[in-house]
C-alpha cells in the first residue's frame, strides 16, 4: 500500500494504530466493512482530544410582503430557555410556496423531527460501542420519511391533490454527541461529529474566517439538469423552471424520495448558516458573510445580533418570501462558550473583549444625541461602577480646528510685541550702550571686512 510509507512520518500515538489497519487492508481475507469501523474509531479518537463548545440561535420573520409565515425553525428564543436538544439539534422547513397549508407542513415537520431525533439521542447515549456514521445516516433518513408519511397521510385524509398538496422543504444539522475515549487514561469527550441533511433548497453553509462553503444542493430543476449532464449550471438557471423543487417533505410517499445526508467532522472554529431561500436567494450569504463573521470570531458581535442582521438584509434585499435563520457557533477550545439557554450566564463579550466594537467606542467618544447613543448601547456594561468619575464627568467639547489656529497666532503676536516694547524701553533708558549697528552681531562691520590682495 503506498500510502503504509507515510506512517514512520505520523504522530507517534497514531502509527500503531496505523499499521494494524494497513495490515488489515492488505489481508485477502478482510472486507472494507470489517476495516471501516477500525479507521472511524481511530479518526474520532483523535477528533475527541480536543473539546467542542456550541453556541446555537435562530429566528423566523414573515417579511415585508407576505400575509403570513410559511417557515418554521428550530431552536427559536422559547426553545433556548430549556430544552435538551440544545445546541445538538437545528433545522429549518420551509412550507413549499404554492400549496395550501405549507405553514402546517413546516410546524408538523419540526415538532415530528424533534421528538424522533431526542429518541435517537437516547439510543445512541445507551450503547457501549460507537454508533457507525452509515447506521446513523440510515437512521436520519427513515426519520425524514416517517415525517414525510406523516404529512403525506393529511393530505390524503384531506383529499389534497397536485398543488393543493401540502409540503415543505428542510435543512437539518445534527451534532451527535458520541462519548469516546482519546486514550485510556482520558474521560470520554465529544466525537465532533456533525450531520447534515436536507430536502428541497433550504440551505446550509460553514463559515470561517476566510471561507463561505456552501454544504447542501438544492433540489430543484436546474440542479437536476446539471447533475444529469444535460447542461451547465448557469445554463440550467436560464430556464423559467430553474427554481422549481423536484421533492419537498409530504408531497408524495415516502420511498421516493431521496434525502441528502452528509457526515462532517468539526476539526476548526467556525459557523454554521441555516436558511430558508429568503436570505440565501440572489446569493445574498455568499455576499454579506464577511460583514458579520469576523466580528463574531472577535467576540463584537453576538450570535443574536448576526441572526437579526441578516433576517434585516433578507427583507431589505430580498423581501419576497419568509425568512428564516439558525446560526450555530462550534469552537475548539478549553474555553467554554456561553450557552443563551442560561440567562444568569455571564455574556461571552463581557469575558472576551480584544478590542472596541463600533457601538462601544460611539459611547465612549460621541455623545451629541444621548438618544442615539442609547441605541448604540451594547449589551456588555463597559464600566459596571455607577460611581466612577468617567461615569459622571460631563462631557466637554471638542476644540475645533480654526480656533486652534487663532490662538496660536494670537500667542505667536503677543510675544513678539512683547519683545519690541521691551527693547525699545532699553534703549530709552541706556541710549549710549545702544550697539553701534542695528545689524547682526554675526555680520562683520565694514571695517572689519578682510581685503584681498588683487583688489
Amino acid at each position: 500500500i503506498f500510502w503504509s510509507n507515510l506512517i514512520p512520518t505520523a504522530h507517534p500515538h497514531i502509527q500503531q494504530p496505523l499499521q494494524e489497519i494497513c495490515q488489515m487492508i492488505g489481508d485477502i481475507g478482510e472486507s472494507l466493512e470489517a476495516i471501516a469501523p477500525k479507521l472511524n474509531q481511530l479518526l474520532l479518537e483523535q477528533a475527541a482530544k480536543l473539546p467542542l463548545n456550541a453556541e446555537i440561535v435562530g429566528a423566523t420573520d414573515t417579511g415585508p410582503v407576505r400575509l403570513h409565515n410559511e417557515d418554521c425553525c428550530y431552536p427559536t428564543e422559547q426553545d433556548l430557555v430549556s430544552n435538551q436538544l440544545v445546541p445538538h439539534l437545528a433545522m429549518i422547513c420551509d412550507g413549499v410556496g404554492g400549496h395550501d397549508g405549507g405553514e402546517v407542513a413546516s410546524q408538523l415537520a419540526v415538532q415530528s423531527i424533534k421528538r424522533l431525533v431526542q429518541n435517537l439521542l437516547t439510543e445512541v447515549a445507551q450503547q457501549q460501542d460507537l454508533t457507525s456514521p452509515d447506521l446513523v445516516m440510515k437512521q436520519l433518513e427513515e426519520i425524514i420519511r416517517v415525517v414525510n408519511n406523516m404529512i403525506a397521510t393529511e393530505n390524503d385524509e384531506q383529499g389534497r391533490e397536485s398543488r393543493q398538496r401540502m409540503g415543505t422543504t428542510l435543512v437539518m444539522a445534527l451534532q451527535l454527541p458520541q462519548q469516546v475515549k482519546p486514550s485510556l487514561e482520558s474521560n470520554p469527550n465529544n466525537a465532533h461529529e456533525l450531520y447534515i441533511a436536507n430536502l428541497g433548497d433550504s440551505r446550509a453553509y460553514w463559515l470561517t474566517k476566510n471561507t463561505c462553503q456552501l454544504l447542501t444542493v438544492d433540489d430543484d430543476v436546474a440542479s437536476r439538469e446539471t447533475r444529469l449532464g444535460h447542461c451547465l449550471y448557469w445554463q440550467a438557471l436560464e430556464r423559467r423552471d430553474a427554481g422549481a423543487l423536484t421533492q419537498a417533505l409530504g408531497t408524495r410517499d415516502g420511498e421516493f424520495i431521496r434525502p441528502t445526508i452528509q457526515r462532517f467532522l468539526i476539526e476548526e472554529e467556525g459557523l454554521l448558516l441555516l436558511c430558508s431561500d429568503g436570505l440565501s436567494d440572489n446569493d445574498w450569504v455568499e455576499k454579506s458573510w464577511t460583514e458579520y463573521t469576523s466580528r463574531i470570531f472577535r467576540g463584537e458581535f453576538s450570535l443574536k445580533q448576526a441572526v437579526e442582521y441578516l433576517i434585516e438584509l433578507a427583507n431589505d434585499k430580498n423581501g419576497h418570501d419568509n425568512t428564516s435563520v439558525v446560526l450555530a457557533h462550534y469552537r475548539i477550545s478549553p474555553e467554554q462558550l456561553v450557552l443563551l439557554n442560561n440567562p444568569t450566564v455571564t455574556p461571552l463579550e463581557k469575558e472576551v473583549m480584544p478590542e472596541l466594537s463600533e457601538a462601544s467606542k460611539a459611547l465612549l467618544y460621541s455623545s451629541d444625541d444621548n438618544d442615539d447613543v442609547s441605541e448604540l448601547k451594547p449589551e456588555v456594561d463597559l464600566d459596571p461602577d455607577p460611581d466612577s468619575e468617567v461615569e459622571a464627568m460631563p462631557n466637554s467639547p471638542r476644540l475645533k480646528p480654526w480656533m486652534f489656529m487663532v490662538g496660536l497666532l494670537l500667542i505667536l503676536f503677543v510675544g513678539a510685541v512683547v519683545a519690541v516694547w521691551r527693547n525699545w524701553e532699553n534703549f530709552r533708558s541706556n541710549p549710549n550702550d545702544a550697539p553701534a549697528s542695528w545689524e547682526s552681531p554675526m555680520i562683520p562691520q565694514p571695517s572689519e571686512v578682510p581685503v584681498s590682495p588683487d583688489s
